[in-house]
């Protein structure tokens, strides 16, 4: 049987990893840096401005060496050459994952199914930055003549956690005198709050559903043109000039009233998790502007081509994805913590979570078989110093490993005393304290009680790394962005599953079709579910109908 046939846990690359952990596993990191005095300078890597030291996992050079041969057993080159070609490696959609193609220069040549199509996304860049602009100088007035000041994202998934994270990212660069909200639950407190205190003669919506029929976006965006004609008349014309879309679905575009040259479209080989880079971008390019907006998709290109041309010893993204490997099938760490130390970022971890989650969260493999080994950890993650205060308890002393990465930046955005020097000593000295520990005869020698004395040592050896960049700018966010989807990816190629289908999502949306339908049966629906499932749409129907 030839390497290429074999199941991942059967690889011989695979197999020495495991002997290789063996004999590795009780080696602690104050070991691996009194070693190696140079460590922490060595094991570091750049890309597009992203310093990635990565010298506080527990790696050594060994590792390394067998992590690159098992991408290679793994084919990870020809998988990286054929997303970057255009060919069908969304296999179980049979489609190309060409998200690269959004941030291609102009003039490149990026083809799938023998179409160049670069010429295509410039175009809609080239429409939605006319459009943006017409809307930051005022020249796009809503129906009654007013300029437009708020803009209402409705979408959900990736047309809601990429827009919300890159707003909430750049908010140093947006322009002020626009508001902007965002609206995905179907719990209809999502919209009412966001439109609570909102004119609608000076309110635009962006509704984000590439079919036009995402049940949750389409259920907003109704509630959202019920609102705009009860507040300007009932005159249906006012929906074309407080509505635009981003989809393909044009039919659907147009019955619910917008023009469909406010339509943005996108393409099949988009995934949405992949999509803040396009027009589904629209609400980010308003509020940070056309040449920001270029900026970012700069960022993004810088990260793309060094994943694609620079070798392994020197290529963060394939370097943070094989760690992530490493940590996950050879440490058994079920979860990554994301832990961005810029206030800025606070939606970061959750954006990673989808592109992680519905990247990797997968149990069978290309091949149609089970994986047998783990696949896709749980991301999760909030800004520092608040995480402090909550979890970082459980990371240090806990009984679970949680290898984190830190992200800070070197010049803060909101100058404040010396408040940014103490963010970041802070980041430093928590990868410090994870990596380090405390022993049971450093603490007393502080004269700790031995009572206490077991619970004031902090074991260490707790994995992390750290992304450090100079500023946080539309640049550096793409290029971030970039970063943590070509991570993903190489996590998928290694776990040989589709990293660009999401079929988990599917089984709950058609069961939640048919129980809204028994939900909103006058008379008393026939029921045929399981026991609890049906007990609770019976208890849930009667009390809707009583007060409290």
């Amino acid at each position: 049987m030839s390497n290429d046939s074999l199941s991942l846990t059967a690889r011989p690359q695979w197999r020495a990893l495991h002997r290789h952990w063996a004999r590795q596993k009780d080696i602690h990191l104050r070991e691996l840096f009194a070693a190696d005095p140079q460590r922490g300078e060595r094991l570091t890597a750049e890309a597009a401005g992203i310093y990635f030291d990565y010298s506080k996992q527990r790696i050594n050079d060994e590792t390394l060496r067998l992590l690159h041969e098992l991408a290679d057993a793994c084919g990870l080159s020809a998988r990286i050459r054929a997303m970057f070609g255009g060919e069908r490696i969304n296999t179980t959609e049979d489609r190309a994952a060409l998200h690269v193609a959004l941030r291609a220069r102009r003039g490149e040549r990026i083809e799938t199914d023998g179409a160049d199509v670069v010429p295509e996304v410039h175009a809609v860049l080239e429409r939605m930055a006319a459009f943006a602009n017409r809307v930051r100088d005022g020249s796009w007035k809503g129906h009654t003549g007013k300029r437009i000041r708020t803009l209402v994202n409705i979408g959900i998934g990736g047309s809601d956690l990429g827009p919300v994270m890159a707003y909430e990212a750049l908010r140093g660069y947006t322009d002020r005198a626009l508001r902007f909200r965002f609206v995905s639950n179907v719990d209809g407190a999502d919209f009412v709050e966001a439109t609570r205190d909102l004119d609608a003669a000076e309110t635009l919506f962006i509704v984000c559903s590439k079919t036009f029929t995402t049940q949750e976006t389409l259920t907003n965006a109704h509630a959202a043109r019920a609102w705009c004609l009860q507040a300007l008349g009932g005159d249906e014309k006012a929906i074309a000039r407080h509505f635009v879309a981003v989809s393909t679905n044009a039919a659907g575009v147009a019955e619910f009233g917008i023009d469909t040259d406010t339509m943005f479209g996108f393409w099949d080989w988009v995934g949405g998790r992949y999509s803040m880079d396009c027009a589904i971008g629209l609400s980010t390019m308003i509020a940070i502007g056309p040449d920001h907006f270029r900026a970012m998709l700069d960022g993004f290109r810088a990260m793309d081509e060094h994943f694609r041309s620079t070798p392994f010893a020197r290529n963060v993204p394939m370097l943070h994805g094989l760690i992530a490997v490493w940590n996950a099938n050879f440490l058994g760490a079920a979860s990554i913590a994301v832990l961005p130390y810029e206030h800025y970022l606070k939606r970061f971890p959750a954006y990673l979570q989808q592109l992680a989650m519905e990247s990797n969260g997968k149990r069978v493999t290309l091949d149609g078989a089970p994986a047998d080994y783990a696949t896709g950890p749980i991301y999760w993650g909030e800004p520092g110093t608040n995480g402090q205060h909550s979890f970082y308890q459980l990371i240090h002393q806990g009984t679970q490993v949680i290898p984190c990465d830190f992200i800070g930046f070197c010049q803060t955005l909101a100058p404040l005393g010396n408040q940014h020097d103490l963010l970041i000593a802070n980041l430093f000295a928590q990868s410090e304290a994870l990596a380090f520990g405390k022993t049971l005869a450093e603490v007393k020698a502080q004269g700790t009680p031995d009572a206490l004395a077991p619970h004031r040592v902090f074991q260490g050896n707790r994995p992390s790394s750290t992304l450090l960049v100079q500023r946080l700018t539309p640049h550096a966010l793409g290029a971030l962005v970039a970063l943590y989807e070509h991570s993903v990816f190489v996590q998928g190629v290694i776990w040989n599953i589709d990293s660009f289908d999401q079929w988990g999502v599917e089984l709950g949306k058609a069961l939640a079709q048919r129980t809204a339908d028994e939900l909103a049966c006058t008379a008393e629906p026939a029921l045929n579910h399981d026991s609890s499932t049906q007990a609770l749409i019976r208890r849930y129907r009667r009390l809707r109908e009583h007060s409290a």
